[in-house]
């Protein structure tokens, strides 16, 4: 009976038990689907904004297939020294490594490394309630943020700062995160981007809703909008970026709200970071060269700099695959080199391998990019799977993890999780609230 494992609890990783499950013409598969964390689901519970419930209600799509009798989850499993890839070859006839990108691309500006500056990844965590997050007192003493990206966690960012306790309060946002930003004296936020409205990355929904925001005023300057060729007449861009660039003229065309609006974001343009700038050992602000399109979809410096002050600065510019020991790495592209999803060692197809979502094809696409993602490489494990299952398996292979000492979390241990939640949420006053640390997590699992 074929036994396969799927490292990675995420959209790709579920997709990808879901493909093989569904096979009719490979009778009793089994698959087990690991993850590092106790918890299942990846960066939509733990990157998807806790204000967006419709698409965190994903999680209810994902939790049906984790819930197959032919699938086992097992959280609190990380492939690494203790569990390496050929160990974990071994307990299985195959492996799916779909272990996302977990790093973030940096400026490469000086005072990059300042406190006050971090990766909006970093911030992102923190309110989400990931166990590995750290309060860095991202808004203590802050009354300007920066955030450095036009994609939709840069969105993500502002739109959290910029909201109001009451209306993240029914959130399941950690208890701690909340009162933190209930008494944030954020006033402004700038979302910035090096070239122009109509290459920005955000979706025109998750823009709108910037505008929707109560008593937050929207700034844009019509004047930086003009630099960008495609404003004039944007009817030749794709559907996508012609909708940002309409919102974008519209709030630039109208007049101001009231002078007293709580917060104002303002959406800058045609500004790449040049120095973070140093306000006596932390940040005070970020300094920017203004550019200009270069015709090929690029822009060029113009040797023009202007200062934004501000206390915050999260960069949010790119995702980037990290290295997993023993298996091979594209420095360049940040990705396992595969054919069609199978790992390729020293140019040929190593039998038993395998990649999708995020670590094979880069940090690009949404959610359901991740569908046909996982589909071809779903393909060409069945394609293997007369040569894989030639290999007897010694064992069940939770027998063989237990021998290697990890001690999973499994199913019913993610719905102690759950309940622990709801309780922890019921007792203040609120809906489920996430449990923020390991100690928190695995005490609570334990009591399944």
């Amino acid at each position: 009976m074929p036994h396969i494992a799927v490292v990675g609890s995420g959209p790709s990783g579920v997709y990808t038990a879901q493909g093989l499950v569904q096979q009719a013409g490979v009778p009793d598969l089994r698959v087990d689907v690991l993850d590092r964390l106790p918890c299942p689901y990846g960066l939509v519970r733990y990157g998807v904004a806790p204000d967006h419930e419709k698409i965190k209600s994903l999680q209810g799509n994902l939790r049906t297939v984790l819930e197959d009798e032919r699938v086992r989850f097992l959280g609190g499993v990380e492939v690494g020294p203790a569990l390496p890839p050929a160990k974990l070859l071994d307990l299985y006839h195959a492996v799916v490594y779909c272990v996302g990108a977990a790093a973030d691309r940096h400026l490469g500006v000086p005072g990059e490394d300042l406190p006050g500056s971090w990766s909006a990844t970093d911030f992102v965590a923190w309110y989400s309630a990931h166990p590995d997050a750290s309060d860095h007192g991202f808004v203590r003493g802050v009354r300007a943020a920066v955030a450095i990206g036009v994609g939709n966690v840069a969105v993500d960012v502002t739109r959290i700062l910029a909201r109001g306790a009451a209306e993240l309060a029914p959130t399941d946002m950690p208890e701690a995160a909340l009162r933190t930003l209930a008494v944030s004296e954020v006033r402004d936020v700038y979302m910035v981007g090096r070239r122009g409205p109509s290459q920005a990355r955000f979706t025109t929904k998750e823009l709108r809703e910037l505008g929707g925001l109560p008593d937050t005023d929207i700034v844009v300057d019509e004047r930086e909008l003009a630099l960008d060729p495609a404003y004039a007449d944007p009817s030749a861009l794709p559907a996508a970026n012609r909708r940002n660039v309409e919102v974008l003229r519209a709030w630039a065309a109208a007049p101001p709200r009231a002078d007293d609006a709580r917060r104002r974001i303002h959406l800058r343009f045609f500004l790449r970071p040049a120095q973070i700038v140093d306000g006596g050992g932390r940040v005070a602000g970020v300094r920017f060269e203004r550019t200009r399109p270069d015709g090929q979809g690029g822009v060029l410096g113009t040797g023009t700099y202007e200062e934004i002050p501000a206390q915050l600065v999260l960069r949010s510019v790119g995702y980037r695959g990290v290295p997993l020991e023993g298996l091979p790495f594209d420095e360049a592209l940040g990705t396992v080199p595969h054919a069609a999803g199978r790992v390729l060692r020293d140019g040929r197809a190593s039998l038993g391998e395998y990649v999708a979502g995020w670590i094979k094809r880069g940090p690009t696409g949404v959610i359901g990019t991740n569908r046909p993602c996982a589909k071809e490489t779903v393909t060409s494990l069945l394609a293997d799977a007369p040569a894989l299952v030639r290999k007897d398996l010694a064992q069940d292979p939770l027998a063989g993890l237990l021998d290697a000492g990890v001690r999973p979390v499994e199913w019913g241990g993610w719905r102690a999780i759950e309940r622990a939640e709801a309780e922890l949420g019921r007792s203040l006053g609120r809906g489920s609230v996430k449990i923020p640390d390991w100690a928190g997590l695995l005490g609570a699992a334990r009591r399944s």
